[in-house]
């Protein structure tokens, strides 16, 4: 296995690598040997086993921290392929997590699984449009949906070779709980009777943070609620890089500028094994940042443990739960989120007992990572997929980009760009079938809304048509 991202024997980064260690450790208790390569890093140097079988060597060079990780010297690169080709040559198997080794004739012999777990970092956009491996994982209908209307149309066989397996959750752990006294001694909080808002991301504007303290101001001045009290964790990796350390000094001085220094707390990083602690202290979550996720696990989690979410309308959040399980706004509609959060708040409103058996039985745990272990292990080797010089005509279909949807308004809101566009034009072709032949809007037009993101052509059946 390959992991770009830094790994360590306890301390979870994120949710990706919380997904990588659960099924390497599924595979080592299924009796097979693993190896995970990752990144080093000055605290995480030192070989260490998550399980019996399975080892972790944190013997590649890349650089740290996030982004850029290909920012390394001719020697590093050189390195790092010796390393994992050394590796290869014992391997029955090859996954490949995030999608960001962009070497793909490494894995020429080897049967090779790829899962990309972001849509936004161009290691992983790249990655995606260089696979050549036998099967490739979307860990959101959403995602798989985003490759096969980019890179997919270039690749005769691509959507056979694409899999969904939505993220699973241990629904064991994650659920109302009494939250323990060191989880509240790790944060330096004690609740005082007051509302408790969460914002468990790493606060950066991808995230939504921005928002969040705009809702917190309504809350504050607009509805009365001058107990509220906000928790934020600190990213760990703040003090390694001079960008991030900066971005905090701007946000607090936003924060304290509009009056709020009392009702913001920050707290360090929480390890994974009090979540579910965390998660049940809050009254509400607020997701509201324009972050493109392929599947946000924090939000589901949440749920799981009895707090109610508020997200934004972006990305997989769309549609991974239907319509009434969840609280959605418009991305950066911070009036009407703080009308809703105001609303959740006074009712003590919590999650509907429908809505947890919904996630139980959509994201279970044991589900997730028996698809990821017949994927993996039953990978076989298949002839590269063939490449198609794909021309578009006038007879060709266009259909809205799936990262794109219609407001009431009429207005297109897109994902990737963070903004809302009016194409009164185009609003009315998509009108009736929800797609339409190039040669009804002129080509000037129609580049132009390719160019923009706002149309692709259909469908991922029609570009594995010879």
């Amino acid at each position: 296995m390959f992991s770009i991202n830094p790994l360590f024997p306890e301390k979870v980064n994120g949710g990706s690598p919380k997904h990588l260690q659960a099924v390497a450790v599924h595979l080592g208790e299924l009796g097979h040997e693993v190896t995970i390569l990752s990144t080093r890093r000055a605290d995480s140097q030192q070989a260490f086993r998550w399980h019996p079988r399975v080892e972790v060597r944190p013997e590649l060079q890349f650089k740290q921290p996030f982004p850029e990780p290909y920012a390394i010297p001719y020697y590093a690169y050189a390195q790092n392929l010796g390393l994992l080709g050394e590796q290869l040559r014992l391997a029955d198997r090859f996954y490949i997590h995030d999608g960001e080794l962009l070497f793909p004739e490494l894995y020429a012999q080897v049967p090779t699984v790829v899962s990309l777990r972001d849509n936004v970092y161009a290691e992983t956009m790249i990655g995606a449009f260089l696979f050549r491996g036998d099967a490739m994982i979307a860990i959101s209908e959403y995602s798989r949906q985003l490759y096969l209307a980019t890179a997919g149309r270039y690749w005769a066989g691509a959507q056979a070779r694409v899999r969904t397996i939505e993220n699973g959750i241990d629904w064991s752990r994650f659920k109302p709980v009494q939250p323990a006294e060191e989880l509240l001694h790790w944060l330096g909080f004690r609740p005082s009777g007051g509302p408790v808002l969460l914002h468990p991301h790493r606060p950066e504007p991808f995230k939504g943070i921005w928002q969040t303290i705009a809702v917190t101001e309504r809350l504050v001045k607009r509805y009365g609620m001058t107990d509220l009290k906000v928790l934020v964790p600190r990213w760990f990796d703040a003090d390694l890089c001079a960008r991030i350390d900066g971005f905090y000094g701007e946000m607090l001085a936003a924060i304290e500028a509009k009056g709020l220094s009392g009702h913001f707390h920050f707290h360090p990083w929480v390890p994974h094994r009090l979540m579910p602690d965390y998660y049940s202290l809050g009254d509400l979550m607020l997701t509201l940042g324009p972050g493109v996720e392929t599947f946000g696990n924090a939000v589901y989690e949440s749920l799981g443990c009895g707090t109610p979410v508020i997200v934004s309308r972006v990305g997989p959040h769309r549609t991974l739960l239907p319509e009434g399980m969840i609280q959605r706004v418009h991305y950066d509609d911070n009036d009407t989120a703080a009308a809703r959060a105001a609303e959740i708040l006074r009712q003590g409103r919590g999650v509907a007992p429908q809505t947890r058996a919904y996630l139980h039985r959509r994201f279970g745990l044991a589900r997730q990572l028996d698809a990821y272990a017949e994927t993996i292990l039953g990978a076989q080797k298949q002839a590269p997929m063939r490449y198609r010089d794909f021309r578009p005509g006038a007879d060709t279909r266009y259909r809205l980009a799936p990262w794109c949807y219609q407001r009431e308004d009429g207005e297109f809101y897109h994902d990737i760009r963070a903004e809302r566009l009016a194409a009164p034009r185009l609003a009315e072709l998509l009108s009736g079938a929800g797609s339409f032949r190039g040669g009804r809007i002129d080509a000037v037009r129609l580049r132009a809304w390719c160019d923009q993101g706002l149309v692709v052509p259909t469908t991922a059946g029609e570009y594995d048509a010879d």
